[in-house]
Order: C-alpha cells, then sequence, then structure tokens
C-alpha cells in the first residue's frame, strides 16, 4: 500500500512538471540505478504520468544490480507492463533491441559509509557505467542523456565561491578518503561532455546538493536517516566533533522536479545544481532541529569523533548557487527545511 505522503509528493512532482512532461509520453526511458532513492521517485513519478495523463504510456526500463537498492520498489508498488525492471550490473554494456529516447545514469554508491566499503565499484559505476550507457545513447540517438552527478565534485570549496556556482573548478584531493566517489563523478562529467563535443549526444549534467525525504534507508547512514534512526530508538544523535560544518537540504520533490526539467530542457551540453539555496545550517543545529520533532527531552545530541567507516575530509560548507538553473529553466525550492523533516519522519516511522 502507498503512503499517503508519498504519494501526494509524486502527485506533486507532476504537476510541477506541467505541459514539459508530455515529451515523455510514448516514448522509451532507460533509468540506471533506479531502486535507489532518487531513481525510485523518477519511477514513480513515471508511472503516475501513465496513470493519470497519458494516452500512450511512457517505456519505462529500470536497471539495478541492487547493491544498495532494493528488489521492492521503496515509495510504491507497481504493477505495469510499461515499467520493467531489470537485475542488471551498469559496469557490463546493456543491449536494448528497439527504439529508445531518453537515457538517466543515476546508478552509483552516494552514501559515505558505503563507497568507503564500495570504493571499487563507485568508480566502475560512474565511470564504466556512464561509457556504456553513452555508447548506448549515441547508437539510438536518443533526445536527452541525463547523468547524475553531485556536489561533491566540488570538495571543500574556496569561501570566495560560496554560494557554490557551477563555473567553479573545486577543491577536491585525487587520493584522499572520499575520493573514489568525487574524482570518479569528475571524471564521468568530462566523459559525458567529451560523447556531446565528439558525437553530438545531447547529455545534461546535474550535481545535487544534499538531497533527503521519504525513501531513504534506515541504514543508509547520511545525516538525516541517521539523527531519525538514532532518535526513534531512543539513542543520541551523533554529532562529528563541534559539529560546524553546514550545508542546506533539499527535500526530494524539489530535487525531483529539478532533475526532470533538466531532463527535458532542449538545450545539451550544460551542467545544473540542484538542490535549496536558502537556509544554511550546522549539524548542530540541524540535531537540534530534529530532536524538536520529539517531545521535549527525550532526544539527547553527543558530540562525537568521525567513526573509522566514516571518512574525515568532509567539506565544511556546501551551498549552491541556483541561479543557472533558476533563470534557464524556471526551478525554484519550495519546501523549507522543518517541514520536509516532519514528512520524512512521519514515513521513516513505517520503515524501521
Amino acid at each position: 500500500m502507498t503512503n499517503a505522503i508519498v504519494a501526494g509528493d509524486v502527485a506533486s512532482i507532476a504537476a510541477r512538471l506541467g505541459a514539459r512532461a508530455r515529451k515523455l509520453e510514448g516514448k522509451t526511458l532507460l533509468i540506471a540505478g533506479g531502486a535507489g532513492f532518487l531513481g525510485s521517485y523518477i519511477v514513480a513519478v513515471l508511472d503516475h504520468l501513465n496513470r493519470t495523463q497519458f494516452k500512450k504510456p511512457c517505456k519505462v526500463i529500470v536497471l539495478d544490480n541492487y547493491i544498495t537498492g532494493s528488489k521492492k520498489n521503496v515509495l510504491m508498488d507497481i504493477h505495469d507492463k510499461n515499467v520493467k525492471f531489470v537485475t542488471h550490473d551498469v559496469t557490463k554494456p546493456y543491449k536494448h533491441n528497439g527504439p529508445l529516447h531518453y537515457v538517466m545514469h543515476a546508478a552509483g554508491i552516494a552514501s559515505p559509509v558505503y563507497y568507503r566499503k564500495y570504493p571499487v565499484q563507485a568508480i566502475e559505476s560512474a565511470i564504466w557505467g556512464a561509457k556504456g550507457l553513452l555508447e548506448l545513447a549515441k547508437a539510438k540517438k536518443v533526445q536527452s542523456f541525463l547523468f547524475f552527478s553531485s556536489s561533491e565534485i566540488y570538495g571543500d570549496p574556496d569561501p570566495k565561491f560560496i554560494p557554490t556556482p557551477e563555473t567553479y573548478n573545486g577543491n577536491v584531493s585525487c587520493i584522499g578518503p572520499r575520493s573514489c566517489y568525487d574524482e570518479s563523478k569528475r571524471l564521468g562529467e568530462t566523459l559525458c561532455m567529451t560523447y556531446h563535443q565528439r558525437f553530438g549526444v545531447p547529455i545534461k549534467v546535474v550535481r545535487p546538493f544534499n538531497v533527503y525525504g521519504p525513501g531513504m534507508k534506515p541504514n543508509d547512514y547520511r545525516v538525516v536517516p541517521t539523527f531519525f534512526l538514532r532518535a526513534l530508538l531512543g539513542e543520541p544523535l551523533p554529532v562529528h566533533v563541534r559539529g560546524l560544518q553546514t550545508r542546506t537540504f533539499c527535500y526530494v520533490t524539489d530535487a525531483v522536479t529539478g532533475f526532470l526539467l533538466v531532463l527535458l530542457s532542449d538545450k545539451s551540453g550544460e551542467v545544473y545544481n540542484v538542490g535549496n539555496d536558502q537556509g544554511e545550517i550546522s549539524m548542530s543545529a540541524l540535531a537540534e532541529t530534529v530532536a524538536e520533532l520529539f517531545e521535549p527531552g527525550t532526544v539527547r545530541i553527543d558530540h562525537v569523533e568521525y567513526p573509522n567507516a566514516y571518512p574525515k575530509d568532509e567539506p565544511q560548507r556546501r551551498l549552491p548557487d541556483l541561479h543557472k538553473i533558476r533563470t534557464e529553466l524556471g526551478f525554484s525550492p519550495r519546501v523549507d527545511l522543518r517541514s520536509g523533516l516532519a514528512r520524512t519522519l512521519q514515513v521513516f516511522k513505517t520503515a524501521i
């Protein structure tokens, strides 16, 4: 049974796309990493559009090897012959018979704990995955190819470049504990841009900034699900060291709307930040905000050292400059942090 909050989120994304969603009607779309947090939302939106708007359905091919995803869609039960789930390792070529109009490479290992556990797989999924899908997109002459990069490609930005625009080249270590993720995403972008310039593949790149929402797994190990899980188990919220590092958090409906606007945009060879540029908050303040969602006095906050499983060189600030996506595509985040956390918590309680 689909959660009412999730159903509302999915419907709101479809509504925000408006007439632009019609570009997908009757087309075939392949999404690698479709069983992950972000991918499962995109699949759910396409399923919703098929059921409520499209006269001719969009055929969806969902590829995933389930290294961190789930064979059961985490958002809703989808039983539609137009949505095909395929167990496939994206680092291996995928053969598709028939037309193909859109490709999305959302496969990857985004949680720091998991890409520290699977560093080689993180590198291969970004690079070899992109190579294979770009070759497929080139052969099929697709209308649009979307590569999911990351705000982590900026590393720890120089304070002069906060908010961080797409033109900032980054401050990234190629040998640090996060480099398997950061550098593979950077090279993935280079590979995409090369295929665009050399072969005319209509690529677009999105750089998500700290997306959260219903559908994140309790064992994801990123900060929002970690805080919720600890609070619900009656354990203190772990804030690393002094907790002065800051982020802005983007609720999943805003992020997925942005991703799909980029996919459906007419201009290729472009890179867009997708996130929230309001409400920059320290990790200590985030812990306090989460604690306020529970009964007063029931949630403790502990300042702890970084665990061995977590890479220590995390950026001190992460704040996107959204001027480009606002002016070119009309994107604007709508969900404030407290509202998004409250919605996420309601669904999260049913997942543990």
